[in-house]
């Protein structure tokens, strides 16, 4: 077993994720117009993670400062690279790759790809899985560049609240019926005449 599906395993759960961002100066963000989904800043999310060995399923749901959102990712796995499926026309290629063990990067498998000029937020995420009786927690770093302009990073804390996947948590304002991963999502902002920034409109 390669060291990126050791990660991936042992991420497996529902995690709660606190997001701040920050502009190019250190000051909290308390709105952002640039990101996949704008809104206010800080919020949280509930993130199902599910991984069988070969497949690589997240649903992150809004469920505190903002409204609600939902979006689902898969990915393949093999030979040590996980390969999301397409995330909308245009999009490149992105991989997660490991960057040693509790690490894990979400890029661009090449920075030749258009759509980057227009919407790139590359990811590294560390895990601390600790002994039992501590919660595992996670951290993901990420910095945002729209129109290849570095416009912030931002900062998401998060701590495992529960090893069951097969239902919504009881935070999850779908409800207890609600499937818990939803149709993959796409996004159009790697097109040349996708969403523009709030702030442009």
């Amino acid at each position: 077993m390669t060291q990126l599906e050791r990660d991936l395993f042992s991420m497996v759960g529902v995690w709660h994720d606190h997001l701040t961002a920050w502009d190019t100066r250190g000051r909290a963000v308390e709105h952002d117009p640039f990101g996949g989904v704008p809104g206010p800043f800080p919020y949280d999310n509930l993130v199902y993670c599910d991984f069988d060995g070969a497949v690589w399923t997240q649903t992150n749901v809004t469920f505190r400062g903002r409204d609600l959102a939902v979006r689902t990712f898969e990915a393949d796995v093999a030979d040590g690279t996980l390969t999301f499926r397409r995330l909308g026309p245009d999009a490149p290629e992105h991989v997660g790759v490991s960057g040693g063990p509790g690490l894990i990067w979400f890029v661009s498998s090449s920075m030749a790809e258009p759509g980057l000029q227009r919407y790139c937020e590359p990811d590294l995420i560390r895990l601390e899985i600790p002994d039992a009786g501590s919660p595992a927690r996670r951290w993901r770093t990420t910095v945002l560049w729209r129109d290849a302009e570095l416009v912030r990073p931002m900062l998401v804390e998060g701590i495992r609240v529960s090893h069951d996947t097969s239902r919504p948590h009881q935070w999850d304002p779908r409800g207890a019926d609600a499937a818990v991963h939803e149709r993959r999502s796409v996004t159009e902002h790697y097109t040349a005449g996708g969403p523009v920034p709030q702030e442009a409109r």
